[in-house]
């Protein structure tokens, strides 16, 4: 009898604090590679400001927030790229059947996605 009660304690447990964890921070996390692409390569790549490297790169970018993307290279014009977000409807549809997850998903943005996951740009020569 005190068996079933430690299993049932366990499982019981382990439901709690999986319902304090979000469906998406749990499963995804609030960040995701992107692949950056230039034609021609070797321009330079700023996210929101910051330089990161050169194309071809794959960045490591937060899923909460918009990103503004610009390629930069000497004889070319400059380009900027938004990569825009929403929330994933399948992330809502499973915090919505575990409702604690909501919360937390919410909390956190974890349930954001990107609208795509490779950016590539043909870049323009300056006149």
């Amino acid at each position: 009898m005190n068996e079933h009660r430690s299993s049932r304690a366990t499982v019981l447990c382990a439901i709690g604090i999986l319902s304090l964890n979000g469906c998406a921070t749990l499963i995804k996390g609030g960040y995701a590679d992107v692949d950056v692409t230039s034609d021609p390569k070797s321009a330079k790549v700023y996210v929101n400001g910051e330089l990161v490297g050169e194309t071809p790169i794959t960045v490591d970018l937060s899923s909460e927030q918009t990103h503004v993307i610009e390629f930069r290279k000497e004889g070319f014009e400059t380009r900027t790229y938004i990569l825009g977000k929403h929330v994933g409807a399948g992330w809502l549809v499973l915090d919505l059947l575990f409702w604690p997850s909501l919360i937390v998903d919410a909390i956190t943005g974890d349930w954001y996605t990107f609208d795509e996951y490779e950016v590539s740009v043909q870049l323009e020569k300056q006149n």
